[in-house]
């Protein structure tokens, strides 16, 4: 059975206010998206990946890796509008082949190779399993006007992340139905939970963070230090 990692770096990365999208920004001396690539790369569990990238940016994605360099790449596509829409895209790009599919945020170049295995581990035909956390703070659901309105019980709440697995068939079925439907999200697990295939957390790691803002990009830094200095 082969697996597939669908690596989405079609962002506009605005919030980062660098200039330019964030996975081309420098982390001890690669870019994001090179860190992001060389973890799926190094993965005894994927064998293949298909990167999703702006039109504009196609040219630049191929030559930062390259199949030449990164051998499990099996293709670049062109992304959509939206996260929702490059998803989609990535999948249709994706051959039968692969029966599996992680799909993940470029901006997230913390993954392990534990964690891949994990995730693969629990994921069936019937449930899709994804990355996340378990919040630290209590969170308010307020109104338009600020007012609460309930304070969830905080064991109960998770702070998701990527990969998120599934069986490509399975996932894709979600997705033709949503852009029929014009059902939007923001990540896969809503558009499983959607049109019906039950979705498992499994607990990652607060490290696996996502880079959003420039504070993220100081964090990732210390983050970086943190996991070379366990490695050695």
């Amino acid at each position: 059975m082969k697996t597939a990692a669908i690596i989405l770096a079609a962002g506009s990365g605005k919030r980062m206010q660098a200039g330019q999208n964030k996975l081309f920004l420098t982390l001890y001396g690669k870019t994001v998206l090179e860190h992001t690539v060389q973890a799926f790369q190094e993965s005894a569990l994927i064998d293949g990946i298909l990167l999703v990238t702006k039109d504009t940016e196609m040219a630049w994605v191929e030559r930062l890796v390259p199949r030449s360099h990164y051998d499990k790449i099996i293709g670049y596509t062109i992304g959509g509008k939206e996260r929702q829409d490059s998803v989609l895209c990535g999948l249709e790009n994706l051959p039968t082949v692969y029966e599996r599919v992680l799909i993940h945020d470029g901006a997230r170049p913390f993954v392990r190779e534990a964690l891949i295995a994990k995730l693969l581990a629990q994921l069936t035909p019937e449930c899709g399993v994804i990355a996340g956390v378990p919040v630290k703070d209590t969170i308010k659901r307020v109104d338009a006007w600020g007012m609460v309105q309930e304070t969830p019980a905080r064991s109960q709440l998770w702070q998701v992340q990527t990969p998120q697995c599934f069986y490509t068939a399975a996932i894709l079925e979600c997705y033709r139905k949503a852009q029929e439907n014009g059902f939007i999200a923001t990540d896969d697990a809503s558009v499983a939970e959607q049109y019906g295939l039950p979705v498992k957390v499994e607990e990652a790691y607060y490290e696996n963070i996502k880079l959003t803002t420039p504070e993220d990009l100081e964090t990732a830094e210390i983050f970086y230090q943190r996991m070379r200095k366990n490695e050695k």
